[in-house]
């Protein structure tokens, strides 16, 4: 036994193998390392690579490039903005949200809101009276404030305009703005010629003598009114009229540098409070009276079918011929808004003239009353009118030929002045 075991003492044992060997699998050594990169071509990014600086690698600053400093990016303009000072403008008129479907002559009895001004707190210099913003504060008003307006205004759109167009050099503005011509127009609906209209129709002048507006929806019923208000509001002219479609130009001597300022309202106000149009009991007729009217009303055939955002220039003529025949008149208007026949019911009343029965099932049903008498005079304009000057027209054929009749001179074109009221 001892001397198997000073046998086992005396073999030679066997030498540690290290990790960190030459000849290991997973050593990392010098040989290793230039076999990866002979194999994959691995070479290190300079940032893995410190390196002392040197005069080749030191970036010399490169003289300021002149370049054209960039536009700032538009930014609408916020109520929550006060820092700026109120905007003043000069245009000579009260500000209101729409000048077609308001008139100062009629008076709310209630407002809906508190007298927030839509153009934002402490933007604008007017005084906001819940309908509108007054050109002439109202607590120092006085008496001939009215006739100096007009006056200012007259004299503006005279000085604008200056000498009248020739028929050839309305011809060829209203050639221009044919749809064939150009795509720019301006879109006038329910809301009717609204105060930031204004704006947009000043932008248009820019680029353009005459725009293009096109008219629908209710407030088409009183074309004559809108031809007006434009003209008063942008003191511009009207020198093209078919149907709905009007061409508005700018003046001779309107300069887009000297455009007025127009503050924009940044929402829509609510409409105040106006006595009730349909009454309980019809004037002059008893209770039982006028629930039998509505009933026989609305058993009537339709006069006509109104669609929705047309155009309503005809319907006053067609009313008045129908009342020479029919005491009673129903209009189907189903597919409109409620707002809209409303306001339609508030015009016929007042222009044709006529008293509202009822508005029941999406009708306007109206009665010419007891001692109706047809309307005299046109009042409406008509679908075409003539807006040539036979002056001009005479001279150039004077010139052409001495023999020319002046009634042989006709005109196609369209105007919102030739008819007398």
């Amino acid at each position: 036994m001892t001397g198997f075991l000073g046998r086992l003492s005396r073999r030679r044992r066997p030498p540690l193998i290290s990790l960190l060997s030459t000849n290991h699998p997973l050593s990392t050594t010098s040989a290793a390392f230039s076999k990866l990169r002979s194999e994959y071509s691995f070479v290190a990014p300079p940032s893995l690579r410190p390196q002392s600086p040197s005069k080749d690698t030191i970036v010399q600053p490169q003289p300021e490039s002149r370049t054209r400093k960039t536009k700032p990016r538009y930014r609408p303009p916020s109520s929550l903005e006060r820092s700026d000072p109120a905007i003043r403008s000069d245009l000579p008129f009260d500000f209101r949200f729409s000048y077609t479907e308001s008139s100062p002559k009629v008076r709310p009895i209630g407002l809906r809101e508190p007298k927030y001004s839509p153009f934002g707190p402490g933007r604008l210099d007017r005084v906001w009276t819940g309908v509108c913003a007054p050109a002439v504060d109202p607590k120092v008003a006085f008496a001939g404030v009215d006739g100096e307006l007009e006056e200012k205004r007259r004299a503006m759109r005279e000085r604008i305009q200056g000498e009248p167009l020739t028929n050839a050099e309305r011809k060829a503005l209203v050639e221009r703005c044919q749809r064939h011509k150009t795509k720019r127009q301006i879109n006038l609906g329910r809301d009717g010629l609204t105060h930031n209209m204004l704006n947009d129709i000043h932008n248009h002048w820019k680029h353009a003598e005459a725009v293009r507006i096109k008219c629908m929806g209710v407030p088409t019923v009183d074309m004559k009114n809108i031809c007006t208000q434009l003209e008063e509001k942008t003191f511009g002219k009207i020198i093209n009229r078919h149907g709905g479609q009007l061409v508005l130009y700018r003046g001779r001597y309107y300069k887009p540098r000297e455009r007025p300022v127009i503050p924009l309202m940044l929402w829509k106000p609510q409409e105040p409070v106006y006595p009730r149009l349909i009454k309980t009991t019809i004037e002059g007729l008893s209770i039982e009276e006028t629930k039998e009217m509505r009933k026989r009303g609305l058993s009537v055939p339709a006069l006509t079918k109104l669609a929705k955002n047309g155009y309503y220039g005809s319907l006053i003529p067609m009313i008045r011929d129908a009342f020479l025949c029919d005491e009673l008149i129903r209009i189907d208007c189903k597919g409109l808004p409620t707002s809209d026949y409303k306001k339609l019911g508030c015009k016929l009343r007042d222009l044709v003239p006529c008293i509202l029965v009822t508005f029941e099932k999406e009708q306007i049903v109206i009665w010419r009353g007891k001692n109706y008498k047809p309307a005299e005079g046109g009042y409406f304009l008509t679908e075409r009118e003539s807006f040539d000057d036979p002056d001009d027209d005479l001279s150039v054929g004077t010139h052409q030929n001495e023999n020319t009749d002046p009634n042989q001179s006709q005109s196609v074109y369209d105007s919102c002045h030739s008819d007398d009221e």
